[in-house]
């Protein structure tokens, strides 16, 4: 494939990877759909949703080389040498926010959501904490990811746990697509660079 159609391809192929990514970030802002926590984020907001690793990370530092990665595969100023070693730039960059995104999601889904659930040690008295948290020392050191039976430790907001599970781990999918396709688009800008683009007239749009 020419380097030019490839980038085309893979500016293209970015963009519903970041929506996906700011979509779920903002959805999990509300976790179980309920607005109370993001009015108190300091303590009953799931600290990774805060670190906007789907606004940021997958969202607008992979929108932005998108942008340009589609760009220098279209007849114009970036499809030439020159932006393709541009685009080498912007993929890097690309990766770099799609790196955070996907490292703040597997963060997430391992440390769990926060939640108000009942202590071990006083199965009467409801407390706001990480039950999932290996660092929480009265909870079972039993994955939950694999084990959905552990799932209702969280009493509120009500599945909560499945709620981010599902799109800590869209984001993962969105973020990890777009540091492979930031990655490629490395290697084509380079050979790009060195290479050309592989146009001619016949080929331009």
């Amino acid at each position: 494939m020419c380097t030019g159609k490839c980038s085309k391809f893979i500016g293209i192929s970015l963009y519903p990877m970041v929506a996906i990514a700011i979509v779920c970030n903002i959805i999990l802002f509300f976790p179980g759909w309920k607005t109370e926590p993001i009015q108190n984020p300091g303590d009953q907001m799931t600290p990774e949703v805060l670190y906007l690793g789907g606004v940021i990370g997958g969202g607008l530092l992979v929108l932005i080389p998108a942008i340009h990665i589609q760009a220098t595969g279209r007849q114009g100023c970036c499809n030439n040498r020159c932006g393709m070693f541009l685009s080498i730039i912007f993929a890097a960059i690309g990766v770099a926010g799609s790196l955070y995104g996907f490292v703040v999601s597997i963060v997430g889904m391992v440390k769990g959501p926060v939640c108000q659930y009942r202590s071990i040690l006083n199965l009467t008295q409801l407390k706001w904490g990480r039950p999932f948290d290996s660092e929480i020392e009265d909870f079972s050191k039993d994955n939950y990811l694999f084990n959905t039976n552990l799932w209702t430790t969280c009493v509120y907001p009500e599945g909560v746990v499945a709620f981010n599970v599902a799109l800590f781990s869209l984001v993962l999918f969105a973020s990890g697509i777009s540091l492979i396709l930031c990655t490629i688009q490395v290697l084509n800008g380079l050979f790009g660079c060195l290479c050309g683009t592989c146009r001619d007239k016949s080929d331009l749009d």
